[in-house]
């Protein structure tokens, strides 16, 4: 059974930074890619970030560059998102999402909470 399991949400100011973490199990992690989306309240679920399967390459949704960095430990099956300089509008369910290559095959976590609140 496939489980991601997302930690390192909370409540934080304005200005702060947060480390989020998703780790894996079930799945042979190194063959997939990872990545990130979140989904404030009332609006869609949103793109944030992904890496692919060794951590060569990172990709952004435009809105998040500079700010978000996402990264992946395979020896621990763990993907990562480090968010700085928090702002109220990243406020949101941040959920976590592995992506076999070459395949509708994906999987989600049940997400984590971040809340920017000063």
């Amino acid at each position: 059974q496939v489980q991601l399991v997302e930690s390192g949400g909370g409540l934080v100011r304005p200005g702060g930074s947060l480390d989020l973490s998703c780790v894996a199990s079930g799945l042979p992690f190194s063959t997939y890619a990872m990545g990130w989306f979140r989904q404030a309240p009332g609006k869609e679920r949103e793109y944030v970030a992904s890496i692919s399967q060794r951590g060569k390459n990172a990709h952004y949704a435009e809105a998040m560059k500079g700010r978000f960095t996402i990264s992946r430990d395979n020896a621990k099956n763990a993907v990562y998102l480090r968010v700085d300089d928090l702002r109220l509008d990243d406020t949101a369910i941040y959920y976590c999402n592995a992506r076999k290559p070459n395949s509708t095959t994906f999987y989600w976590g049940q997400g984590t909470q971040v809340t920017v609140q000063g």
